[in-house]
């Protein structure tokens, strides 16, 4: 559905993923749906700053407990993603220390 949405969709990528960061907070999604949103986000050169703007824009139409909530999952996807970057670093490492040892 993901890949269909943005083969339809025209918008620029920072104007998509604002639109979908605002949808999830309206919906008051779990954490795991911020995650699937980073590296799009990143790619789309979206910051923090942009961000905590996005959420200060929306909350007088979701409300302050939406926006807290979002705030918490989001919090939760960076801790999620910071986590597994630093897990394939890791790995990444251990195959280089391996392959130069094996040589």
């Amino acid at each position: 559905m993901t890949i269909d949405s943005i083969e339809r969709c025209h918008m620029d990528e920072r104007t998509l993923i604002l639109a979908r960061i605002s949808a999830l907070v309206a919906m008051d999604a779990p954490a795991i749906s911020y995650l699937a949103h980073i590296n799009p986000a990143i790619k789309a050169e979206f910051t923090v700053e942009q961000l905590q703007d996005l959420l200060v824009a929306i909350a007088p139409v979701v409300g302050t407990a939406r926006v807290m909530s979002a705030a918490g999952h989001i919090a939760q996807a960076f801790g999620v993603a910071l986590a597994l970057a630093e897990s394939e670093a890791e790995a990444i490492a251990q195959a280089e220390a391996d392959s130069r040892t094996a040589s």
